[in-house]
């Protein structure tokens, strides 16, 4: 996402926004330690030439020239690190100023672009604190919300973070439903809980190696009764047929192979359920009263 697709043209941002260059009157102590330091002596000659030194350490510079230093680090020398400090410094030197609610969120996107993630989603945050009812606050949420999904991690490792990143996902979705960002939030949503249902497939799959197989038809079962929209929906109620006819329920086993093949009839799941049921002399049978039948007739799957 660029700059400009933001709606911060960086072609004459004073117009833009309204904002003047204005001189900066010299600070009052500066005129008042003038007046307070003898003319002579050595002593206070060399205080004066330390103050004054200390002085230069600092310069104010105008907001706008801060902003527009930062979009050309971003936009032409590609170095958000640096853009990121530009856009930082008019925030302290102009915290006021209708600049510094523009920084802040060029600041955030600046963090997300040099793969920062952590300073990205706190002054995503800190955007959306100060400015709730900012056209931008959609954006600083969306963010937030692509700062976590950027650092999902695989299914072998625990899955905090994409719980925090479903979480901000359905934030952007439930504040800003008619925004660009609900409909990209929407999609990585998707694949947020895909990788949820991975995991629990993963360990699944590891409890039925080690014949546990109830602990296994839990983690299946989540599978089924929370992401039914993943692809990992087929091969979970294959593992139940597998799982349930294991441990002798074969009812359950029934009407998993059976609402397996009425919503996945073409599964190469599904043909391995029907030859697993049929191989114990069963046949796939739906019983209505089953948690997996009144699961996907909620969805509307069944």
């Amino acid at each position: 996402m660029s700059a400009k697709r933001m709606g911060l043209d960086p072609r004459n941002f004073s117009d833009v926004f309204g904002l003047k260059q204005v001189a900066r009157p010299l600070r009052l102590a500066v005129g008042l330690i003038a007046l307070a330091l003898p003319l002579s002596g050595c002593g206070t000659g060399a205080l004066w030439d330390k103050f004054l030194a200390k002085d230069d350490t600092f310069v104010e510079e105008p907001a706008d020239k801060l902003y527009n230093e930062g979009l050309y680090m971003m936009n032409q020398k590609k170095d958000p690190k640096a853009a990121s400090k530009k856009f930082e410094e008019v925030d302290r030197q102009h915290p006021y100023s209708d600049w510094a609610r523009k920084s802040l969120l060029m600041s955030a996107y600046s963090f997300y672009q040099a793969g920062d993630y952590d300073s990205c989603i706190g002054a995503a945050t800190r955007y959306v604190t100060l400015h709730p009812g900012s056209p931008d606050a959609a954006y600083a949420q969306y963010l937030i919300a692509a700062s976590h999904y950027d650092q999902i991690p695989d299914v072998s490792r625990d899955q905090g973070r994409t719980e925090k990143a479903i979480a901000a996902l359905e934030e952007v979705v439930r504040k800003y439903p008619t925004s660009e960002y609900a409909t990209s939030a929407k999609s990585k949503l998707e694949a947020a809980r895909d990788q949820l249902a991975g995991k629990e497939m993963a360990v699944g799959r590891y409890y039925m190696d080690k014949r546990d197989f109830t602990a296994a038809i839990n983690r299946f079962k989540t599978v089924v009764t929370r992401y039914q929209t993943t692809r990992h929906v087929e091969e979970a109620l294959y593992r139940l047929t597998e799982a349930y006819l294991a441990i002798g329920i074969n009812g359950e086993a029934q009407t998993a192979a059976a609402v397996l093949g009425h919503n996945f009839p073409d599964s190469r799941w599904y043909k391995d359920a029907y030859n697993l049921v049929k191989s114990g002399g069963l046949e796939p049978s739906e019983n209505q009263g089953s948690w997996i039948s009144r699961t996907f007739k909620k969805v509307g799957l069944g």
